[in-house]
């Protein structure tokens, strides 16, 4: 689109939500047609001209944030209202909360490292662009082979380096590999050695928090087949942060594949202080306590629903 354009959409728009002006008011003023003009205000929302905003009720919210903070012992918590909405306008109101949580957290000169997963992907798209000086985002955890690479950690660092102005890393190898010695060797390469340095003294950590039994993409890449996945059962695991699996009470289980993982670990994270968990869904509700119970983030952002049943029991 033009500039022009923009600029004729930015005038329609502010009549027709400002002012109330009717679809047809507006055809006959600018003489387009009544569906172009249609079509121009659907467009202003697709492409972020337009942001509609629900100021749901933030007293039960806000309630459930501190609650949360007081019974893990957790600096802040973010509970976005999501009631009455469906999946997909879920998934975009929590990428949208994180995106303005995460916003404020950041300042200049900050090194911020970030994990892989869709709930960071959708943080990401949704961050305000904002020039930080001196900001450098690193992959905290290789890649996860070829498909939907818009959620590599590689990928969501280099794409939240351009929202900030700033300088990204990347981290040239897969997340989990074959064998704990073909790790060793990958692990001391002079370019991955340089990354995982970096990764371990960030400032900021943004992670997601995985249920590898279900809607897991490791299982989906191929890094879960059954014979795993039952071994993890046997150890009472219900939780994966950075590609590292937990168990309930948030230990990091005896697993071989916890040995094979290219990133930075779990206690390295922990020295960052900041680290702030992105998860939401009811299939989530003990991935994220276990999170919580070990200690490994220290920030949570989660919707309504699953705080609420994160609460009751």
């Amino acid at each position: 689109m033009s500039a022009e354009d923009v600029r004729l959409m930015v005038k329609i728009c502010k009549l027709y939500y400002y002012e109330s002006w009717t679809q047809e008011k507006l055809a006959e003023k600018f003489g387009i047609s009544r569906p172009i003009i249609s079509k121009m205000i659907q467009k202003a929302r697709e492409i972020g001209v337009v942001e509609i905003i629900v100021h749901d009720d933030p007293q039960q919210t806000s309630e459930l944030e501190k609650e949360i903070e007081l019974a893990y012992n957790l600096k802040q918590v973010l509970v976005v209202p999501t009631r009455d909405l469906n999946k997909e306008l879920v998934t975009s109101a929590v990428g949208k909360a994180a995106a303005l949580f995460v916003h404020k957290l950041i300042k200049n000169g900050d090194r911020i490292g970030v994990s892989w997963g869709n709930t960071l992907y959708h943080m990401v798209r949704e961050f305000p662009l904002d020039k930080k000086d001196n900001v450098k985002i690193v992959p905290l955890i290789g890649g996860m082979g070829n498909e939907r690479t818009e959620v590599h950690s590689n990928h969501i660092a280099y794409e939240l380096s351009k929202k900030l102005g700033g300088k990204s890393e990347s981290l040239y190898a897969p997340s989990v590999v074959e064998t704990e010695q073909l790790r060793e060797q990958i692990a001391t390469l002079p370019n991955i050695v340089h990354v995982l340095e970096e990764g371990k003294r960030v400032d900021l950590a943004l992670v997601g928090i995985g249920n590898p039994y279900s809607m897991s993409t490791m299982e989906r890449y191929g890094y879960l087949n059954e014979t795993v996945l039952s071994e993890l059962r046997e150890l009472d695991t219900v939780a994966d942060i950075n590609s590292r699996f937990i168990n309930r009470d948030g230990q990091i289980v005896a697993h071989p594949i916890n040995r094979r993982v290219i990133g930075v670990g779990l206690e390295q994270l922990r020295e960052a202080g900041n680290v702030v968990g992105l998860a939401f869904g009811l299939h989530k509700i003990e991935s994220i306590k276990a999170a919580l119970r070990g200690g490994h983030i220290r920030m949570l952002v989660t919707d309504e629903a699953t705080a609420q049943k994160m609460m009751e029991g």
